[in-house]
């Protein structure tokens, strides 16, 4: 079997073209898959001035033109109060776009400050001020799913951590139902690589805000995963897609979890057919909870 040649474009054009279909393909996929939008959803799409959220919007509405299905779209950005925050440039490419959007000023950037101690890492507390903001504000904009923009590459790097430092199993849900039931919250870009989304934004010119909150903290574990993975991928080509492939295709009877094992239905004590234990997998779930 002769290898792929690499794509090579002639054209930033051509690029452009190449990349906006295998990111809308990436999308479609995960928003089949896991019934992400569904006839009349309203979706809040949180905007944080990144690439990531700025492909997602950019591409969900170009699904919301050509869907079998109708849906509405909201973009929200929190200003969190960050100092120099460039609200105003994203304010002017919203409404340049035609989008319905709403900016939302909450000063979580000083609570922050006063409460993580000097050294800490901010982003735990973070974004759990500003989860509950937005989730408070679906409600009051009547929205019925909340987008975020994280791709495979943070998917992967969950992984990591939580694999190294917090002893478990478990990467991000591409959905989940938060704990009180309110809101549902879905990841459309969970099958999209980071390089491809980083050079999409590029040839859009999409205007990039900078997170200088988190950005100044150069020593968080999730970028020591992220630096892992970006290692293992120059190593060996493919890395990554592989690694995703794997969290869409678990073997539950050749893990240690013998609580898992009973949610197969998988003997934990007892004879049984090897080849029965051997054969139990698990299937990908369209809803699991936070």
């Amino acid at each position: 079997m002769t290898a792929r040649t690499p794509f090579q474009p002639s054209s930033e054009a051509e690029e452009h073209a190449h990349l906006e279909r295998r990111l809308t393909r990436d999308m479609a996929q995960a928003v089949r898959d896991f019934s992400m939008i569904e006839e009349g959803d309203k979706v809040m799409v949180a905007i944080s001035g990144g690439k990531d959220s700025y492909t997602m919007l950019h591409l969900l509405r170009r699904m919301q033109k050509t869907a079998p299905i109708s849906f509405d779209l909201v973009a929200v950005n929190l200003d969190q109060g960050h100092p120099g925050y460039p609200v105003e440039r994203l304010r002017g490419w919203l409404e340049a776009q035609g989008y319905d959007f709403r900016i939302v000023h909450e000063d979580t950037y000083s609570v922050v400050k006063e409460k993580v101690p000097e050294g800490k890492t901010y982003c735990s507390l973070c974004s759990r001020l500003r989860r509950g903001i937005l989730y408070s504000l679906a409600q009051e904009l009547g929205c019925t799913k909340i987008a975020l923009g994280h791709h495979r590459d943070d998917v992967l790097a969950t992984l990591m951590l939580n694999l190294v430092f917090a002893g478990q199993l478990k990467a991000m849900p591409p959905k989940l139902r938060s704990d009180d039931g309110r809101n549902i919250v879905i990841r459309p870009l969970v099958f999209a690589a980071e390089s491809n989304i980083a050079r999409y934004a590029e040839l859009e010119r999409f205007p990039i805000l900078p997170c200088d909150l988190c950005g100044s903290q150069e020593n968080l574990q999730r970028k020591q995963m992220q630096a892992l993975l970006d290692e293992l991928e120059r190593k060996n080509a493919g890395t990554k897609q592989s690694m995703l492939a794997a969290l869409r295709n678990v073997r539950g009877s050749h893990l240690l979890d013998a609580g898992l094992w009973r949610k197969l239905g998988l003997p934990v004590v007892g004879d049984a057919p090897a080849e029965e234990v051997a054969s139990a997998t698990i299937e990908p779930t369209s809803l699991v909870r936070s």
